[in-house]
């Protein structure tokens, strides 16, 4: 029996954060990503939302006996939800994929008091940059809505769990392609 996959959009395209195996790049139809925040976080965070006409890039990986419970586990604040169909990738035959996303009634723009972190979307696209190159990131933002929710600058000190390292030419490029949404940034505190 073939293992089941996900199809990871945003912190799960970055391997650094997990230990999935058979790890590869793949598209999704029909969807888009937004920055949402629900009563289940204290901060914005990404989600995938239908969008009939969109399709974004992301990784998927196996999910060794259908062991989900995981998985869902790091992803309590979403639905899991099938998506075979909707998946392109290079994978043969039909292995079952599905994807995480908070249900539209539980969505909310991020706000001041429900910003995105810095050290999670560092780790969002340093995911894109090894997997994608940097045409992959500028991608990332363009198929991303929600850039209008503040970003907290907690690179310094970070709060997301999963942080990871970056380089300076890692910095820089993030940096720009983060300025160049027109995000407002919070400077985190003490």
């Amino acid at each position: 029996m073939t293992a089941p996959y996900f199809f990871g959009y945003g912190s799960l395209v970055n391997t650094a954060t997990h230990d999935y195996g058979d790890p590869r790049p793949a598209r999704l139809s029909g969807w888009r990503r937004t920055w949402a925040h629900t009563d289940l976080r204290e901060v914005a965070f990404l989600t995938a939302t239908p969008a009939p006409d969109s399709a974004i890039d992301g990784l998927i990986a196996a999910v060794p006996d259908a062991d989900w419970q995981a998985l869902d586990q790091r992803e309590y604040a979403y639905d899991r939800i099938l998506a075979s169909d909707a998946v392109d990738h290079d994978l043969a035959g039909a292995p079952e994929i599905s994807v995480y996303a908070v249900p539209a009634a539980r969505q909310n723009p991020g706000s001041a008091r429900h910003p995105i972190l810095l050290s999670y979307l560092d780790v969002v696209l340093q995911g894109y940059l090894n997997v994608f190159g940097e045409a992959g990131v500028r991608d990332f933002i363009a198929t991303t809505d929600g850039w209008e929710a503040p970003l907290l600058d907690d690179r310094a000190a970070p709060i997301y769990p999963r942080h990871q390292p970056l380089s300076a030419r890692e910095c820089r490029l993030f940096d720009d392609m983060i300025d160049s949404t027109g995000m407002s940034r919070i400077a985190a505190g003490p």
